[in-house]
This record gives C-alpha cells, sequence and structure tokens, in this order.
C-alpha cells in the first residue's frame, strides 16, 4: 500500500511538473539556444520569455485555477471530458492573445511560429475532447518533439538525441498520466501523435 502511494504521488509530481502549458517556452529556448535569435540580448530574451510565461502559463493556470475553485470540483473531477471544454477555451483565447501581442510587437516570426503550434495543438485537442477524452499533457511534449523535427529541418541540427529524450519523457508521463486513471493508452499516444502533427505543420507551412 506505501509503495502504491508513493507511486501515484510521483506520478502527480512529474504530471504538474509536464504541465501542458509549458511547449512554448521550451520552443522559444530551443530557438534562443539554435538558431539566428542566439544573438539577440540576454534582455530581450528575457522579456520575450516573460511574455510566453505570461499568456501561455501563468494566466492559463490562474484562470483554470480560479474556474475549478468557483465549480467546486477537485483536480480529478476538472479532468472529465465534458468538463474540459472551458479550460480548453481559456488556454485558446491566451493562447491568441499572446501571438496578437508578439504580431504587434513585430517580433520574429519564428517566436510568434512556437505559440501558433502550441495553439493549434489546444484547438485539436479541444475539438477531438468534443467527442473522446485526449491527454493534453502528451499532447504538449508531441508538440516539443514536432518543433525540434520541424526547427532541424530549418536550421541544419540533428534531433536525434533530442528526440530520443522527447520520446523517453514521453513515455514517462504518459505512465503516469495512466497510474493516475486520467487517460487509456489509446489517449495517451494519440495525445503525444497529434502534439507531434501540428506543431510540425505549424512551424513548417503556417
Amino acid at each position: 500500500m506505501k509503495r502504491q502511494k508513493e507511486i501515484i504521488l510521483a506520478a502527480r509530481i512529474i504530471s504538474m511538473l509536464f504541465t501542458p502549458f509549458y511547449l512554448p517556452i521550451v520552443g522559444l529556448a530551443t530557438l534562443f539556444t539554435f538558431s539566428y535569435l542566439s544573438m539577440f540580448p540576454w534582455p530581450y530574451k528575457i522579456q520575450v520569455l516573460l511574455l510566453a510565461y505570461l499568456f501561455t502559463i501563468l494566466l492559463p493556470t490562474l484562470l483554470i485555477h480560479f474556474y475549478r475553485r468557483y465549480q467546486g470540483w477537485s483536480l480529478i473531477e476538472l479532468g472529465h471530458r465534458e468538463r474540459r471544454m472551458v479550460p480548453y477555451i481559456i488556454s485558446i483565447v491566451c493562447y491568441f492573445t499572446c501571438v496578437y501581442v508578439m504580431e504587434q510587437l513585430h517580433m520574429p516570426h519564428f517566436m510568434s511560429s512556437i505559440i501558433v503550434a502550441a495553439l493549434l495543438v489546444q484547438i485539436v485537442c479541444a475539438l477531438i475532447n468534443i467527442w473522446w477524452k485526449i491527454s493534453t499533457h502528451t499532447a504538449a511534449i508531441g508538440g516539443v518533439g514536432g518543433a525540434l523535427f520541424s526547427f532541424a529541418y530549418y536550421l541544419g541540427f540533428n534531433p536525434v538525441w533530442w528526440l530520443c529524450i522527447v520520446i523517453l519523457v514521453a513515455g514517462v508521463l504518459g505512465s503516469c498520466r495512466m497510474i493516475l486513471r486520467q487517460h487509456s493508452l489509446a489517449q495517451v499516444v494519440v495525445g503525444f501523435w497529434v502534439g507531434f502533427i501540428c506543431a510540425a505543420i505549424a512551424i513548417l507551412f503556417l
């Protein structure tokens, strides 16, 4: 029993650490490391990361938390498919606002494409959620993989080892979501590939 509780606690911690909202921050950090954007001064990079953090992590997290508290639901209760649409809408509005602000500030297209990719992942997951519950956690890590694949094509670096790390994290994260009985194997696998494909399409073609 004690061992089981420890496993469940570890699964909860990993799920909290790898929140579905981290995709834009990871993508921007990758750009600032591997692309021509690395030449930008650090104060500018920090401003961009803070902007992304505000609209893609802080605001969605706070608004969804307030919505859950207002409804009197626990985190597990909020995870029910029919209750996930409002959190999806909150996330989509916040991400869209971030894209709009970045466009108004005339930031490089590569930067806004990261947010567009995450926005597309959120929209597709929300549409699928109408009929079937899908894992946004694995969709987010899949989006990281899709973004790495696309930027490797654009920037000419070898993404194999990075993709191996992404796949390893996706496996651990998907296992945690199943341990917590939030998703089935099909839901975490489909979530990963939805994120991967959406992010790759958004960065390569949008």
